[in-house]
C-alpha cells in the first residue's frame, strides 16, 4: 500500500477522494486543536470540538475516533505561513503533524490558514459571543473558516 497523499493542492486531494464524503478540519495550537466537519457534499464546514492537545499517540486516538464516528474520507490541517507565504517553524511543525497523521490512512490537505483565526473572531463577535465564549470556541470556529475555505475550492476545482 502506498503512503497517503499530503498535499497543498485542493485538485490532487480531490483526485485523492472518492465522488464525495466528509472532511475533518483541524486547527493545530500549541495546547488545543479544533475541528470542524463538512457534510459529504462539501458544502458546508461546521465547528466541532477543541480537543485539548497532548501526546501524538493520545491526539492520534481521539481524531482516529472523530474520524470513524463520522466516516471521514479526508483532512484538512491549516498551514500557518507568513504573511509573504513563506513557511516558517509553525508551518513545519504542521507538515510534521501531518506526517504523523497519515498513518490514519486518508489524504490530507494542508491550506494556508492566514487569516482564519481573525475571520472566526469577527464572526463570533457578530453573534454577540462573550470574550469567554469566544475563547472557549476561536479554535474550531478557525477550524472551520479552514475547511470552508478548502471545500470552497474542492468543489469549485480551483488549486
Amino acid at each position: 500500500m502506498s503512503d497517503p497523499l499530503i498535499t497543498t493542492s485542493a485538485l490532487e486531494l480531490r483526485d485523492a477522494l472518492p465522488a464525495a464524503g466528509a472532511l475533518l478540519g483541524l486547527d493545530l495550537g500549541t495546547q488545543t486543536i479544533g475541528t470542524a466537519f463538512c457534510d459529504a457534499g462539501w458544502r458546508f464546514a461546521s465547528p466541532g470540538k477543541t480537543l485539548k492537545r497532548g501526546k501524538f499517540g493520545a491526539d492520534k486516538a481521539l481524531l482516529a475516533a472523530l474520524i470513524a464516528e463520522r466516516d471521514i474520507k479526508g483532512i484538512v490541517i491549516g498551514l500557518p505561513l507568513n504573511m509573504d507565504g513563506s513557511e516558517g517553524p509553525r508551518s513545519q511543525s504542521s507538515r510534521a503533524y501531518a506526517r504523523n497523521l497519515a498513518v490514519l490512512g486518508l489524504p490530507i490537505l494542508l491550506w494556508d490558514e492566514r487569516w482564519s483565526t481573525a475571520s472566526a473572531t469577527s464572526a463570533l463577535i457578530a453573534q454577540d459571543f462573550s470574550r469567554a465564549k469566544r475563547a472557549e470556541r476561536i479554535d474550531s470556529a478557525a477550524a472551520a473558516v479552514i475547511l470552508q475555505a478548502a471545500i470552497d475550492a474542492l468543489a469549485g476545482g480551483f488549486a
